[in-house]
């Protein structure tokens, strides 16, 4: 994936029988993902002009133009819905976008690294940072908050943490 997208969204299937779809928007304000024009699929190859229409659990009933029915709607479940990264507003110091954090090194306060950011997560309370161990697959959960990761360098990379006791194993935490 190429860094000037990023994903903003994605279709969740039909809603109802008039070719509407479901969306899920992953915007901080959920509405925007209407705002930001056409929206791409992953491999560029379709755009959709979005209309939202009421909001429903989990998500949008929402128009796209170029679907007219109910099976045309279930055929693009799963579509994640990309937008040029100069259309999103510029975020303030302390906020990132997802797809910035994955793959930057996080390193401890003494310069040990921890792992990679393999995904971010958010499951209602705060964002959680998927990071996987150095030569492992496995992987710990680190809370994405000022305590925990007192230092986000996009420009070198890397993230200093701080983790709380029991992240991760090896005592390789404060």
């Amino acid at each position: 994936m190429s860094d000037d997208r990023i994903c903003v969204g994605s279709i969740g299937g039909a809603y109802g029988v008039q070719g509407d779809v479901r969306i899920k928007s992953f915007c901080a304000e959920p509405t925007a993902i209407a705002d930001y024009g056409p929206l791409a699929s992953e491999d560029g190859k379709h755009v959709f002009s979005l209309t939202l229409l009421r909001p429903i659990k989990n998500g949008f009933s929402v128009r796209i133009d170029s679907v007219a029915t109910k099976e045309e709607a279930d055929a693009l479940k799963g579509v994640k819905l990309y937008v040029s990264r100069d259309a999103l507003p510029t975020l303030p110091d302390d906020e990132y976008y997802h797809t910035d954090l994955v793959g930057l090194t996080v390193l401890d306060t003494g310069g040990q690294e921890l792992g990679k950011v393999h995904a971010v997560h958010n499951h209602g309370a705060s964002d959680v940072l998927e990071i996987r161990l150095p030569g492992s697959s496995a992987t710990a959960l680190l809370p994405f908050t000022l305590d925990a990761v007192p230092t986000v360098d996009l420009t070198s990379g890397r993230i200093i943490a701080d983790p709380p006791e029991g992240v991760f194993p090896d005592g390789k935490d404060a």
